[in-house]
C-alpha cells in the first residue's frame, strides 16, 4: 500500500474515535428501544427543502458559531429530513459560551422527551434513513401502548472522516404513552 493511502487511513480513524462528550447513549446497530432524552441546549441550522439535499450548508453555519465561541463538538447530531435542520447538542461544560440567535443559527432549549430509537450502520443516506425508519415504524405500529407525537429524524454519531461502514446512526421517533 502507497504511504499516503496509510496516512490517510491513520487520520481517519484517529479522527474518527477521538474523544467527544455524548448527550447521551447511542442505540446499538439493529436494536430498537425506548429512550428518554435529557433536558439540552442545542444549536439549530436549517433550510428549505430535505436534509440530505442541504446538509453541507447546514453544517457550515453550526461549525462557524461553535469555532467563533470556543464550544467544544458534541454528539450527536440531529436531522430534521423534511424541513432540512440539523442541531448540535451543546454541552454541559459549554453552556456558558452559548450566545442568543445569530441569525443563521438558533438557540434551542429542549424539555427531556421520549423517543422510540432504532440504531443502525452505514453512510448517513436518504436509503439508509429510510430503511431505519421503516423498521422503527413497523415496531411502534406493534406497540399499542404508545403513540408518535411527531415525525421521524436522524440522528448520527459520527464525523464526515469516518467511512460509511464505520458509521453509526440512529433514527428516532418522539412518543407517548397512550391513557
Amino acid at each position: 500500500m502507497p504511504l499516503r493511502f496509510l496516512c490517510l487511513l491513520f487520520l481517519t480513524f484517529t479522527l474518527s474515535s477521538m474523544a467527544t462528550e455524548q448527550a447521551f447513549a447511542p442505540t446499538a446497530p439493529g436494536t430498537t428501544e425506548l429512550k428518554t432524552l435529557p433536558p439540552g441546549t442545542l444549536l439549530k441550522a436549517s433550510a428549505q427543502g430535505n436534509y440530505f439535499d442541504q446538509s453541507g450548508r447546514l453544517f457550515r453555519p453550526l461549525f462557524n458559531y461553535i469555532s467563533a465561541n470556543d464550544i467544544k463538538m458534541t454528539v450527536p447530531v440531529e436531522a430534521e429530513i423534511d424541513g432540512a435542520a440539523m442541531y448540535f447538542w451543546v454541552g454541559r461544560e459549554e453552556l456558558s459560551k452559548v450566545r442568543e440567535t445569530d441569525g443563521a443559527v438558533s438557540v434551542v432549549r429542549l424539555p427531556e422527551r421520549q423517543v422510540a430509537s432504532r440504531g443502525a450502520r452505514g453512510a448517513y443516506s436518504q436509503k439508509n434513513f429510510s430503511e431505519t425508519r421503516a423498521a422503527l415504524l413497523e415496531w411502534l405500529e406493534g406497540r399499542s401502548d404508545l403513540e408518535a407525537t411527531g415525525p421521524a429524524y436522524a440522528v448520527y454519531w459520527n464525523g464526515p472522516f469516518t467511512p460509511w461502514f464505520l458509521k453509526q446512526f440512529e433514527v428516532h421517533i418522539p412518543i407517548r404513552s397512550k391513557k
